[in-house]
């Protein structure tokens, strides 16, 4: 088997995925902008070659990347760089290469396009919130409000995480995003949903199957935490709610998923929302067609006591699951804090505090910083008692 992997150093953990592709027997060929030697060593070790790019953004130095490869080693069976970002440019890439294991332009847009997403779910009889396109203009908005009622959400049609997304309290407020807004005719706007977003996170075998699935929970959401400045945290649940499990496998079929690793967005409604549900009904929120971001693939390993990195390179490999399931799940939680932040307890306090339970301390990439704070801490737990009171400790601010 030989498998491109797009951009396989970010981020850093993914080198990992290329590890258990290379155990389960195939050649892994990465294409990136970062220089050789620029590399991990682990990364190096396990990839049978890598093709530097200037720019990842030029698709004909893709283009002849990939070409490269194919010249080499033969037909090419995978494309995949597990990224939002380059969803599009991989699905071109297995296009022109056909390549037929994964997504191909004629079927990017219900997967890129906020838009788009919204006819699965209608298919599919899956509850989402009602919205409307900016480009259709001012007056029609106007009316979606009328129909809709405020608070409203705009976001852009594509995009990544809570960029560009803004809460519309009352006409005012529409009248300034249609006025100040240069690229309005990207953008959509919906009624406001309020509750935790739950996440359904699972590997899809060829047939939309799911080989593994977990559950995260996201109480402040990205937008907020971007707008007001607020410390990121979030856990991955022990047990997965069965609702969540019906709702994200309607969604897989839906969207007529295989082979991938897919981050799925829900909102658990804390009041009553009309059309929509009552309290603790999920509702759709987007579809992410690769893991969860950040250290979410991480944590859900130490939630589970599994790898979903061999578990997925075995559905690449074998579509199958390999590994048992050890049945030992915990609490495991994500907190970030900021560096323009003072709080009450050390980063000396919480390591000692905490020893027994901490996995993981990084400081987390500029890049990532709007939405994950500058440093972060990867505990887990067993009782819900402990996950409330890291929480407390590592997000208590002195006002």
């Amino acid at each position: 088997m030989n498998f491109i992997f797009i951009s396989p150093n970010f981020p850093t953990n993914y080198w990992q995925f290329c590890a258990h592709l290379k155990r389960d027997g195939a050649n892994v060929l990465g294409i990136g902008d970062a220089a050789y030697n620029e590399l991990t060593p682990q990364l190096r070790e396990v990839l049978t070659e890598y093709y530097h790019v200037d720019n990842m953004e030029d698709y004909n130095q893709m283009y002849r990347a990939v070409a490269y490869f194919a010249h080499h080693y033969g037909r090419i069976d995978w494309i995949e760089s597990n990224n939002e970002y380059w969803l599009q440019q991989d699905a071109r890439l297995r296009t022109d290469f056909n390549v037929c294991t994964g997504i191909k332009t004629d079927h990017i847009e219900s997967i890129k396009e906020k838009s788009e997403m919204k006819k699965y779910y209608a298919q599919g009889g899956i509850r989402t919130a009602r919205q409307i396109k900016a480009s259709e203009g001012l007056e029609a908005v106007r009316h979606f409000a009328s129909e809709a009622g405020y608070p409203l959400f705009a976001k852009p049609d594509v995009g990544v995480g809570a960029g560009g997304a803004m809460k519309i309290n009352d006409e005012q407020d529409l009248w300034r995003l249609f006025a100040n807004t240069p690229q309005i005719k990207d953008y959509v706007v919906e009624e406001f949903v309020t509750g935790d977003i739950c996440t359904y996170d699972a590997i899809i075998n060829s047939k939309g199957e799911p080989l593994f699935e977990s559950m995260c929970v996201c109480p402040p959401s990205i937008s907020d935490i971007v707008t007001y400045n607020l410390d990121s945290t979030y856990y991955v649940e022990p047990e997965m709610n069965e609702n969540l499990r019906f709702w994200g496998r309607r969604t897989v079929k839906a969207f007529g998923i295989t082979s991938r690793f897919v981050h799925l967005e829900f909102f658990r409604l804390e009041r009553p929302h009309k059309g929509l549900g009552e309290v603790g009904d999920f509702v759709a929120l987007e579809v992410n067609m690769r893991p969860g971001g950040g250290f979410t693939p991480d944590m859900i390993n130490y939630a589970h006591n599994v790898d979903v990195y061999k578990l997925w390179a075995d559905m690449i490999v074998f579509d199958r699951r390999v590994m048992p399931d050890p049945h030992d799940d915990y609490y495991c939680v994500f907190a970030g804090r900021r560096d323009n932040v003072q709080y009450h307890m050390s980063h000396e306090e919480l390591m000692d505090k905490y020893a027994y339970a901490l996995k993981m301390w990084e400081r987390i990439p500029d890049a990532l910083s709007g939405a994950m704070g500058n440093q972060s801490y990867i505990a887990r737990f067993k009782t819900i008692e402990e996950r409330d009171s890291f929480l407390f400790d590592v997000c208590n601010r002195v006002q």
